[in-house]
């Protein structure tokens, strides 16, 4: 019985091929065709105007924090349902993380964050907002809500790369877009991450950090701190051939959620993350809550049959690194947080395969 891990890496078959012509060209470090081919097809994709290939998508939030001027004792709102690379950027700039609660679309509250930027003593200079899952946010009201108050947006849409809103892909909505290409995402390139804006000044400013804020001489002269933040050749040929296939990730991702759905819906504890109307997710992890079920009781049923799952993800705002953060919350993503699992969802399994999830739920439930 194979092991059904959350969102195991699926390769195309051309990631070898084309890794072949980059140790035939042997540029193998940074810089080089398949870094610029990558880039190339994050634009043609997305309908970014520019893109830059980065180690990971925390380098690319860190990298447009700099660039947008955040710097020591900033407010930086951000989402507390999220991943913790969303947040560490922020300290890394010697920023303070304010933290916002979700809505009951699971993304962040525009009414939450509204109340956020009255309420505090000083006027934040970004918003980090996370696609949640592979969900997008409330676009339309946060983008209105940060072009009033003058308030930079940085979509995080590392989980989100193929998912839209009104026909828009996520992550060109605001100032910066960055998606990721961890392992567990719905293509990868082992790691990495892209920068994207409609500012061709701003990735160049990003660019020039990213490869160690080198002067343009031919000795290595510095004026300021730059960072090792640039993807490699070898690695931007794997995301090339992982490009060619997203719509066939983000079709077979979406069919992993309708089945578990079908299977599992008519059980009246269980709710799944829902989907905002005009918007398609590219459910990168199916999602649910329990309404009396201990997930973590399903958690352990699914180790037992070899079915990787794990809890929602922990708020930043209860997490001990942040004890001391402002937030404006209201208990929902910590409802989630105690009531949901992600369930296993890889683009590689059969609905057979799958099966396995269902009936280990269902006998927990029903």
């Amino acid at each position: 019985m194979q092991r059904l891990f959350l969102s195991p890496p699926h390769m195309s078959g051309k990631e070898q091929t084309y890794i072949a012509e980059v140790f035939k060209s042997n540029y193998i470090a940074p810089l080089g065709a398949f870094v610029d081919r990558f880039e190339e097809s994050i634009k043609r994709y997305t309908g970014a105007s520019y893109a830059l290939a980065l180690s990971s998508a925390t380098a690319g939030l860190h990298l447009a924090l700099r660039v947008l001027g955040v710097g020591k004792n900033d407010l930086v709102l951000a989402s507390t349902f999220t991943f913790i690379g969303s947040i560490n950027c922020i300290l890394y700039q010697g920023a303070k993380p304010i933290f916002i609660d979700s809505d009951e679309g699971w993304n962040l509250s525009p009414e939450l964050l509204k109340k956020a930027i009255h309420q505090l003593p000083k006027k934040p200079k970004v918003l980090i907002l996370t696609h949640l899952y592979g969900q997008v946010a409330k676009m339309d009201e946060i983008v209105a809500i940060c072009k009033e108050e003058g308030i930079y947006l940085i979509e995080d849409a590392a989980e989100s790369l193929g998912a839209t809103y009104k026909g828009q892909q996520s992550g060109t909505f605001g100032d910066f877009g960055v998606y990721s290409f961890n392992g567990n995402k719905i293509l990868t390139t082992s790691g990495g991450g892209v920068l994207v804006s409609e500012n061709a000044a701003w990735i160049e400013r990003a660019k020039f950090l990213s490869t160690q804020a080198k002067e343009p001489f031919l000795h290595y002269e510095h004026i300021e701190m730059g960072y090792n933040y640039r993807l490699s050749n070898v690695l931007s040929a794997i995301g090339v051939a992982q490009m060619e296939v997203l719509n066939e990730r983000v079709k077979r991702k979406r069919e992993v959620f309708d089945f578990y759905f079908k299977e599992l819906s008519a059980i009246e504890e269980i709710t799944f993350m829902p989907e905002l109307p005009n918007s398609q997710g590219n459910r990168w992890l199916t999602t649910l809550t329990f309404k009396k079920t201990d997930p973590m009781m399903v958690v352990n049923a699914l180790e037992k049959v070899d079915a990787e799952s794990r809890p929602l993800w922990k708020p930043m705002h209860l997490q001990p690194l942040f004890k001391d953060a402002d937030s404006f919350v209201d208990g929902t993503s910590e409802r989630f947080y105690h009531t949901g699992i992600c369930l296993p969802s890889p683009t590689s399994a059969s609905n057979q395969e799958l099966l396995r999830v269902v009936e280990v739920i269902k006998k927990i439930c029903q």
